[in-house]
């Protein structure tokens, strides 16, 4: 069964997107990697001062090795709108029977 992974930094979702349309190229090299790595889905939220990463992967060691791999590109890329150390949490589907959404 796959896991969810969240990634959360106290930082400026605005200057992170602006980051992000700024090299576009990059984010989308990296996204074509992790998929070569099983990703499954990724998105990014922001809040007040708050940025989060959800993505969903096989297991945790598949996201783990992408970014062993990419940590040279993602570190420095995040140290320019992050303010704090992020707070990395992989998750277990609960089997709970009220599932809404997300078939399968």
């Amino acid at each position: 069964m796959s896991v969810i992974m969240t990634l959360r930094v106290t930082g400026d979702p605005k200057a992170f997107e602006q980051l992000a349309q700024a090299d576009s190229e990059k984010l989308a090299r990296l996204i074509a990697s992790a998929k070569e790595h099983g990703l499954i889905a990724h998105r990014f939220y922001g809040s007040e001062g708050k940025i989060m990463a959800i993505d969903e992967w096989p297991d945790a060691e598949s996201c783990q090795a992408f970014f062993s791999e990419h940590e040279s590109e993602i570190g420095p890329m995040m140290q320019q709108v992050a303010t704090s150390e992020p707070e990395i949490v992989f998750w277990t589907k609960l089997d709970t029977g009220d599932d809404v959404g997300w078939e399968g």
